[in-house]
């Protein structure tokens, strides 16, 4: 009799994705068969606390996945829009992706909201929180400081240069990004 998969998820913005988020889902692989990675706040982009699209943090994530050597077979990367009513996320949730047994998360209510439906949740590996932060990686680039690129897989660092991430930063920075309305 074959043995179950076990499959966690691991949720997250990945805005952008960092070393700390690479390194977390070589952990977490140790301890799981398939990992579901969650790009959640799917719909928001183009704003300073979600710059990037998520087709942008898909490509980045892979890319970063495989930089740090992590088989992507085991990996299902699911692109997850927000909603405005918490008590219905899980639903929402759990309507995206494949069934899982374990969550991996370092935020304290999404940990809550999955506790309360009968989640199995683990604390996530943090790696130097302080370091590898994206809300960190996004000033330093704003400051055209180039220690942000040591705190991202090359791949990163590339595709942000290529899609001109750090002038979109800038210019959503100086309010000219307003939505735009037809």
């Amino acid at each position: 009799m074959n043995k179950p998969i076990i499959r966690g998820l691991f949720t997250g913005r990945f805005q952008p994705p960092h070393w700390g988020h690479v390194w977390a889902v070589r952990d977490i692989l140790r301890e799981v068969d398939e990992l579901v990675i969650v790009i959640g706040s799917a719909q928001f982009n183009y704003i300073i606390k979600d710059p990037f699209t998520v087709g942008e943090r898909i490509w980045m994530l892979r890319e970063a996945l495989k930089e740090g050597s992590i088989d992507l077979s085991r990996i299902i990367i699911v692109p997850i829009p927000n909603i405005e009513n918490n008590a219905a996320w899980f639903g929402h949730l759990r309507s995206y992706v494949p069934p899982f047994q374990v969550a991996y998360t370092g935020n304290p209510f999404v940990a809550m909201l999955l506790r309360e439906a009968g989640i199995e949740v683990r604390q996530q590996p943090l790696y130097d929180r302080e370091k590898y932060n994206s809300t960190r990686i996004r000033e330093l680039m704003l400051k055209d400081n180039p220690e942000w690129e040591k705190l991202v897989p090359k791949s990163v660092a590339e595709i942000i240069r290529r899609i001109n991430g750090i002038e979109r930063l800038k210019t959503i920075t100086t309010g000219e990004a307003e939505p735009h309305k037809w």
